[in-house]
C-alpha cells in the first residue's frame, strides 16, 4: 500500500468487491439452465475470491482476487430433439442453484447497502465538525 487506508478507501474497496460479487451472482442466474452440446463447453457458475488488503497501521480492506469457475458439474440430459443435442441425443444443462443464488445476492445487496451507510455516516460528521468549525 502507498499510504494507510482511509475510511473512504475501505469503503469504496469493499463496494468494489461487492459490485464483482453481485454481477458474477447475476449471470449465474442468467446461465441457469441454460444447455450446451458438450459438458466441456456447458456453462459453470462462477465465484469472486477475494484477499485483505492491509496497510501499514493495521487496518483492512478487500480486494477481488480473481473470478474461480467451478462448483458442480453439468447434468447431462437425454434429449435427441433439441438442436444442440450431440451424436448421442444429449445436452448439458447448467447446474445452477437459483435458490442459493438468489440469496447470495440478497446478502451482497445488504452488504453494499451497509458501506453506502457507513459512507454517508461519515460524510454527515465531516459535514457536521465543518459546520461546528465556522
Amino acid at each position: 500500500m502507498a499510504g494507510p487506508l482511509s475510511l473512504f478507501d475501505i469503503s469504496g474497496r469493499a463496494m468494489a468487491a461487492q459490485l464483482v460479487r453481485l454481477n458474477t451472482t447475476a449471470s449465474n442466474l442468467a446461465n441457469a439452465g441454460t444447455v450446451s452440446g458438450s459438458e466441456a463447453s456447458a456453462y459453470r457458475s462462477m465465484k469472486p475470491v477475494f484477499h485483505t488488503i492491509m496497510d501499514g497501521e493495521g487496518r483492512a480492506t478487500v480486494a477481488v482476487d480473481k473470478i474461480a469457475t467451478g462448483g458442480a458439474a453439468p447434468t447431462k440430459r437425454h434429449d435427441p430433439t433439441h438442436p444442440l443435442a450431440d451424436k448421442n441425443g444429449d445436452v448439458w444443462e447448467a447446474s445452477v442453484d437459483s435458490a442459493s443464488e438468489l440469496v447470495e445476492m440478497i446478502e451482497t445487496a445488504r452488504q453494499y447497502q451497509n458501506n453506502v451507510q457507513v459512507l454517508q455516516t461519515a460524510k454527515g460528521l465531516i459535514s457536521e465538525t465543518l459546520r461546528m468549525g465556522q
